[in-house]
């Protein structure tokens, strides 16, 4: 069972898994805060969820014990690899490594964003979350906490609130995405991507990120 702590608002915070019985549809906003960019070596800290109802469910990922293991989070678990709940994330092919790597599961259906961004955003180099988020949505994001020590044994309300933000928005910026992805006839190639993710995450876990497999260069 989680512990749930709540800050004060539409962010609620769970320890190692999330509550029995949560429903978060069929559509989820999910992100990943870690211990560094390293997807095998880097520990997961937190999960981040929502349903696109302007809440946030934060699940913490804490070790049984230092440098062991993380805590068992069957509910997590089953939610992120269920194949009738689309994961939207930015940056998926990060975050479904380090989560197939620590959860050992296969994360799918996936949604990425950022593909979607590069895929139809040719016209500019900004496809990260705040600049899209402030060209397509007109929301403003801090970055401040991105650093942070998200191994912390207790998180500050602020990385509490960065960390929702990171989710907060994603529904509403794939709509705007996709509809982008459909004028331009790039709908069929993004999802060609986004099913490829499991398998590049699994690339990736094996030491594949350089030398690309798909590259030309011996």
């Amino acid at each position: 069972m989680s512990g749930k702590i709540t800050n004060g608002g539409p962010i609620t915070l769970h320890r190692n898994d999330l509550p029995d019985g949560l429903d978060l549809g069929k559509c989820v906003a999910v992100d990943t805060e870690t211990m560094g960019l390293n997807p095998h070596r880097d520990r997961l800290c937190l999960v981040q969820l929502s349903a696109g109802d302007g809440s946030a469910h934060l699940v913490q990922i804490i070790p049984s014990e230092p440098g062991g293991k993380p805590a068992d989070c069957p509910n997590l678990k089953r939610l992120l690899s269920d194949p009738t709940v689309l994961k939207l994330m930015h940056f998926a092919r990060f975050d479904v490594a380090v989560l197939q790597n620590t959860l050992d599961i296969t994360v799918a259906p996936t949604v990425c964003t950022k593909i979607a961004a590069r895929l139809v955003r040719t016209f500019t180099d900004r496809h990260g979350l705040a600049a899209l988020c402030r060209d397509l949505l007109g929301v403003e994001m801090s970055k401040h906490q991105q650093c942070s020590d998200w191994g912390a044994p207790e998180l500050t309300p602020e990385q509490m609130a960065y960390a929702a933000s990171d989710v907060l928005y994603l529904h509403a910026l794939w709509a705007k995405l996709e509809a982008l992805l459909i004028r331009e006839n790039r709908r069929e190639l993004a999802q060609a991507c986004y099913d490829f993710l499991p398998a590049r995450g699994r690339l990736d876990l094996l030491g594949y990120e350089e030398p690309d497999i798909f590259s030309h260069r011996a």
